[in-house]
Formats: structure tokens, C-alpha cells, sequence
């Protein structure tokens, strides 16, 4: 009990530093602000859910005991509670029938992780929506005074530098709720991978690593994209909570696409190269995520990795 408390209380401060390195405003702070999450998943995957409960409860209260107020709320909703929560999903196990009639374990599917990572990255940003406005025209006017405050300039200035900030302001209104909900889906994402890779290298992960090409979402997730999506053009408020739901479920499916993307180059020759610089290529360019996701959307209606494996056959006998 002792050094689930110690290795808890550990765990929140580390996440509380790596959060509160936002406010120095320098460019490394961003990088470990989006780590935050991971000592509590660390804790949770490493240890157990306890753990991570005492990570997240010591995180909380270092903060605000340092910063009060809405900073350490922040903390809570967009990762004390969405690390742990993912943690403990991802330890989940059920008595199932092996090989044989076996007792075994099914665990948590990936892809379910996966889904829950998009819909805690969209509940936080819409968490973060009634902080600008309780209607969508003071939502937008209340994002666009913020950021023409960080960009330093006055809404309503007439020179011609101003009115392109103006425009560019108008855009990120716009773009930033959907963005900020795919960057949520992707941050989740990441940390709960790297704390998986992290706990399983120190011989502390008590699941079995998941064939992670094999991923699979379940059949109604497709259909509440496509509402959401359709939802997103009815306009108001919303119209701006479909689109941020929408956008971090296609993030979702660019994770699935990926997963066929492995699937599909195992065998080749060229597979590291190719994966590498498709990999690089998202990272550097962004857009072809879309292709990653369109692909995500046609391996949930046509099933190509089950196509792709009857065309192969079985392995060849050595």
C-alpha cells in the first residue's frame, strides 16, 4: 500500500510539473505540457487504477494549492481524469475460453481505446466552450477577442495589416475548435502508446502487447460519424459541437488507417522505407492524415485486410 500511495503521489507531481511548464511560455513547455498525461497512465498501467487515482488526486492538489483557480480545473478535466480513465480501460480483462476450452483473459480492444481517446479529446474541448460564450456568436466573439489579444492587435482597426490579422483570426475561430479536438485525440493517443511501450520494456505490463494492425472499431462508430458530420452544416452551437466531435472521430479512423497501412506492407521488401516516409510525411505536412483516414473509412466498409489475407493464403511452409 505504501509504495502505491508513494509511487501515486510521484506520479501526480511529475504530471503537475509537466503541466504547469506551460506558463513559462517557452517553446519546450508546449512539448511537455502534451506529456502531462503520461506519469498517471505510467501509474495506472505500471501499478494499478488506485494508482493512478493517486496520481491524479496529487496532481490536482499541487496545482492548486500553486495556481488555484481555473488552472487546476483545467488539469482535471483535460488530463488527470482522461489519463486515468484510459488506464484503467486498457487493464480491463474478462475471463474468455482459449485454445482447447483454456481459461484465458480477453483484454480491452485497441480500437475501443482508440474511440474513447476521440471522445474524451472532444468532451474536453467542448468543456472548454462555455469559458468563450453560451451561444455560438459569443462563442466566436469570445475566441476571436482572445485571440486578437494574444496576437496583439485591436478587432477594430481599419490599416490593412490589421484587417489581414482580422482575417486570419476569423479563420482560426473557425479551425481551432476541430483542430484542438483531433490534437486532444492525437495527444491521447500517443501517451497512452508510449506509456504501454514504457511499462512493457520495464517488464511491468500485465497485458499482453495488442496486435495493434489488427485493430478493429466497432460498426456504429461509422454511423455517428456520419451524423456528426451532417449535424456540423446545421450551423449554431450545435453545428460547432458536431464538428469538433466529428473531427476527432475522423482522427479516430486515421488511427485506423495506420493500423491498415501496417497490415497491408507486412510481406514487402520496401515496407520500412515506405511506412517511414509516410510517417514523415504526416508529420511534416499534416494533410495526408486525410488519406489515412479515408483509408481508416474503407477498411471499416470493405474489410481489406481480411480481402488482402485470402488473396495471400497462408504462409508457405518452412
Amino acid at each position: 500500500m505504501m509504495q502505491i500511495a508513494l509511487v501515486g503521489i510521484g506520479a501526480g507531481a511529475a504530471a503537475a510539473l509537466l503541466f504547469a511548464s506551460l506558463a513559462s511560455g517557452s517553446l519546450l513547455s508546449i512539448l511537455l505540457f502534451y506529456l502531462a498525461p503520461l506519469p498517471i497512465m505510467l501509474a495506472v498501467l505500471g501499478w494499478s487504477h488506485w494508482t493512478g487515482l493517486i496520481a491524479a488526486a496529487a496532481g490536482t492538489l499541487a496545482l492548486a494549492l500553486a495556481f488555484g483557480g481555473i488552472f487546476f480545473l483545467a488539469f482535471v478535466a483535460g488530463v488527470a481524469l482522461p489519463a486515468w480513465w484510459l488506464g484503467y480501460l486498457a487493464m480491463l480483462a474478462r475471463p474468455a475460453a482459449g485454445a482447447n476450452g483454456a481459461a484465458t483473459l480477453e483484454w480491452y480492444p485497441p480500437g475501443r481505446l482508440v474511440l474513447w481517446a476521440a471522445a474524451l479529446g472532444a468532451l474536453v474541448v467542448i468543456a472548454a466552450i462555455p469559458n468563450f460564450g453560451s451561444s455560438a456568436e459569443s462563442f466566436r466573439a469570445g475566441l476571436h477577442q482572445t485571440l486578437a489579444h494574444i496576437l496583439r492587435v485591436e478587432t477594430g482597426a481599419v490599416a490593412d495589416g490589421s484587417r489581414n490579422i482580422d482575417r486570419l483570426i476569423d479563420f482560426l475561430v473557425t479551425a481551432i475548435p476541430p483542430a484542438a479536438a483531433v490534437l486532444a485525440t492525437i495527444t491521447n493517443v500517443l501517451n497512452l502508446w508510449l506509456a504501454g511501450r514504457i511499462v512493457k520494456f520495464s517488464g511491468q505490463l500485465k497485458r499482453p502487447w495488442p496486435q495493434l494492425s489488427a485493430m478493429t472499431f466497432p460498426r456504429p462508430a461509422v454511423a455517428v460519424l456520419a451524423a456528426s458530420v451532417a449535424i456540423s452544416f446545421i450551423g449554431g452551437l450545435i453545428g460547432i459541437l458536431a464538428g469538433i466531435v466529428a473531427a476527432s472521430l475522423l482522427m479516430a479512423y486515421g488511427v485506423l488507417g495506420f493500423a491498415v497501412l501496417h497490415a497491408i506492407t507486412q510481406g514487402m521488401n520496401a515496407r520500412p522505407f515506405l511506412l517511414g516516409s509516410i510517417y514523415a510525411a504526416v508529420i511534416v505536412f499534416g494533410w495526408p492524415t486525410l488519406a489515412l483516414c479515408l483509408l481508416g473509412l474503407v477498411e471499416t466498409a470493405f474489410d481489406l485486410r481480411a480481402r488482402l489475407a485470402r488473396r495471400r493464403g497462408p504462409p508457405a511452409p518452412t
